[in-house]
């Protein structure tokens, strides 16, 4: 049969809307527009990132340049041989009627295969192919047109010599626009308040908006109640098309058909992905849920079917896939992928497989880099998982991150994961479990961390009084209690109740624990510590160097507890005006640092601080501002530029600029710094109150008075609230307030 001049195109309804995808359809031009010949273009993607319209757009925009365009839904063998019988039957009516004889339906596509192999200048459409393999003999068979074809599947192309095209979500303004358009047709009055934000949620992806804004127009709510509906009942809302609509084409129910393809482990490995954050996700961490081979195998299948992308190291999913699979199907004949055990099973997986993979000491940092990877694993976990169903193994990994986060100066982070850890301790263990304590423990230490003494010592002291009752007086935790809620009087400059406190601690842990026991070690070196802030260096300077005796001898002169008490006794030197001794021993306290710890390692950067504190205290600026400018640099590179020991440290710069008479440098550096421990640390914390007086005395000392005199008082103003009128600070920037008025 010769090839009939010109069909009509056999394709779907135009859409009323149709956004953005200027670059895909210039790359399917590029690739079209040769002159014939086996052009074959596969358009792959996440169901419901708009493939299928892409290629009917197209195909409209090109349907005179080809003697016949016709679209073949292929998403199984059976609708690809009904589509090539269709094909025949429009081309040959006569096929199709029962009389004399009908032509059976797969003779019908043998022929449409026969006539596309001898003809040219054609365009066929396969729709949602499920598998290369069910077109690949069409395909290489028929050298003379061109295929389009749309599929989820990325891989298994190449055969058949096809260019990939891979398409993702829409950018946030194509979004927006494709939803307006829907949302105000005939209503140009609609309200659109909320269309970034729920564009934001649905992950710019064109089936979800397309789902959103028909439902929107349909119950005339507002994008904001939309996402109100989603955020409160998501199970019904992924899978409710708006009347008029395919009920077929919900996110939800494109995403089951996916998965019915692949193994139970790859749905398994879906809904525990569907907990953590949508990038980075290390391959490492679902190891323990299946062989190597096996859990290998079942990532390349949901790669394959664009379920997520997977990389070497890591694995990345769409947000929304994400939080379809954690929404169990509430009917009891719903979504077998997605029910209520498995969503709840999965959900426990995910806790258990990051609390496995954590670091075991928060504070060591060589497991620094392994934290800062899966803390977004954790909050997106904490976010999405209702507190109602934590779990033992949930309140360990929030105290640990917790833990990490102070550390890092995530102060207000940190105290959340520590509420949340002893608010499932209390619910799951009782308010007398050991457990129960150390949460409420780590809390009154966040809050102490903050600066919030006020929450800080009353928990200390109720957390002390429970150890007592439970444990005794004498138990080693009680005895860490203790010796905690003394550090905490001490912080809110209440040495009256700290010293005493320190000295019983003392008493007890050498009568309990021994005079060598590491514990009793650091019970010394706090009360010293205690005797120096009072003032009282003649009590302070002997036992921060019996102290430092023992360290070596017990724990050896590399311990980095040794190595701390060295540091404790050369700050008593330097305090006590004795920088002959202090000097000296800092260099020689940060040679060992650099030696045992490494020249990165946290301590040995306070340790370099604390040498460029000592130079400056001795008037050799020249030497000390190069060593505080390295130290800066060191610590904004390995800890972060908001860490608490880096802001200590560019504040410590300024006050040397200031030494030198460089306000000019230094007074831009202690507002930067002042700045930053607001945000980082809250604006009442005692550094973020010093970083205020600090500013003032440079403001003072730059002559600009009309600046300093109001920053002092708003300051004590605070530091009185906050610390009370006897803590050292507040005297300090009392006194500064009344130098300048005189």
């Amino acid at each position: 049969m010769a090839p009939p001049p010109w069909v009509a195109p056999a394709l779907p309804a135009r859409t009323g809307v149709f956004v953005g995808r200027g670059g895909k359809l210039a790359e399917l031009d590029s690739a079209l527009r040769g002159p014939g010949g086996a052009v074959v273009q596969a358009v792959h993607g996440l169901g419901g990132v708009g493939k299928s319209a892409l290629a009917a757009h197209w195909a409209h925009r090109h349907a005179t340049e080809h003697t016949l365009t016709w679209w073949i839904t292929a998403d199984a063998p059976a609708n690809l041989t009904e589509g090539l019988a269709g094909l025949a039957g429009m081309l040959v009516p006569d096929m199709t009627r029962t009389a004399p004889v009908a032509v059976p339906l797969e003779d019908r596509a043998a022929w449409a295969r026969r006539w596309l192999a001898a003809h040219t200048d054609w365009l066929v459409v396969l729709d949602n192919v499920t598998d290369a393999v069910d077109v690949a003999g069409l395909v290489t068979g028929a050298p003379g047109g061109r295929f389009l074809i749309t599929s989820r599947l990325r891989e298994g192309w190449h055969d058949l010599g096809a260019a990939l095209i891979e398409l993702d979500v829409l950018s946030p303004p194509e979004a927006h626009e494709l939803l307006t358009e829907i949302v105000t047709a005939g209503r140009p009055d609609a309200d659109l308040t909320g269309t970034a934000a729920l564009c934001d949620e649905l992950g710019y992806l064109p089936l979800a908006v397309k789902q959103a804004a028909a439902f929107i127009r349909q119950t005339r709510l507002s994008p904001d109640g939309y996402l109100e509906l989603l955020r409160a009942d998501p199970a019904v809302v992924y899978d409710r098309a708006a009347r008029g609509s395919d009920a077929e084409r919900t996110i939800a129910r494109i995403w089951r058909l996916t998965l019915d393809h692949l193994s139970p482990l790859a749905g398994e490995l879906l809904r525990v992905l569907a907990w953590w954050a949508p990038q980075d996700i290390p391959r490492t961490l679902l190891a323990p849920l299946a062989g190597p081979a096996l859990l290998a195998a079942a990532l390349g299948d949901l790669a394959a079917y664009s379920m997520i992308t997977l990389n070497t190291e890591t694995i990345t999913l769409h947000r929304l896939v994400q939080a379809v699979a954690r929404t169990p199907d509430p009917h009891v004949d719903g979504d077998s992928h997605r029910q209520p055990a498995d969503v709840h099973i999965a959900c426990h997986a995910a806790t258990a497989l990051l609390d496995q993979a954590r670091p075991a000491d928060p504070a060591d940092p060589a497991g620094w880099p392994t934290w800062r990877t899966l803390i977004p694993h954790v909050d997106a976990l904490a976010q999405h998982a209702p507190p109602d169903t934590d779990t033992p193994t949930t309140a360990r990994l929030l105290n640990h991150a917790a833990n990490f986060l102070q550390d890092q100066g995530e102060l207000a982070r940190a105290i959340d994961y520590y509420e949340r850890a002893l608010n499932c301790d209390l619910r799951l263990n009782g308010p007398d479990h050991r457990n129960t304590f150390t949460s409420r423990n780590n809390l009154a230490d966040a809050y102490r961390a903050a600066g919030d003494l006020r929450r800080a010592v009353p928990l200390y002291e109720a957390t002390l009084a429970d150890w007592e009752r439970v444990l005794g007086g004498d138990h080693p935790d009680t005895l860490t209690s203790r010796n905690n809620l003394a550090s905490a009087y001490q912080a809110a400059g209440d040495l009256g109740r700290a010293i005493p406190l320190h000295e019983a601690t003392l008493t007890n842990r050498e009568r309990v624990l021994g005079g060598d026991h590491p514990d009793t070690l650091i019970s010394r070196n706090n009360l010293a510590h205690a005797y120096e802030v009072v003032g009282d260096l003649r009590r302070a300077v002997p036992l921060y160097e019996a102290t430092l005796v023992d360290c070596e001898r017990v724990l050896g002169g590399d311990h980095p507890d040794t190595l701390s008490s060295r540091n404790n006794l050369a700050h008593a030197y330097e305090s006590a005006g004795d920088l002959r001794r202090a000097v000296p021993l800092y260099e020689a306290t940060l040679a060992d640092c650099e030696r045992v710890l490494g020249s990165d390692h946290p301590n040995t950067l306070t340790s370099r601080n604390n040498l460029a504190h000592a130079y400056q205290a001795a008037g050799d600026l020249d030497t000390a501002i190069p060593l505080f400018e390295a130290t800066l640099a060191d610590s904004e590179r390995v800890l972060s530029g908001d860490h608490p020991n880096t802001l200590t440290s560019r504040n410590n710069l300024a006050g040397a600029y200031q030494s030198v008479g460089h306000l000019g440098r230094a007074i831009p550096l202690y507002e930067a710094t002042l700045a930053d421990r607001e945000r980082v640390l809250g604006a009442d914390h005692p550094n973020t109150l010093s970083s205020r007086n600090n500013l003032a005395h440079a403001y003072q000392a730059a002559g600009d008075l009309d600046r300093a005199v109001p920053l002092y008082e708003s300051t004590l103003a605070d530091c009185e609230r906050m610390l009370g009128g006897d803590h050292p600070l507040t005297e300090t920037v009392r006194a500064n307030l009344e130098a300048v008025r005189r």
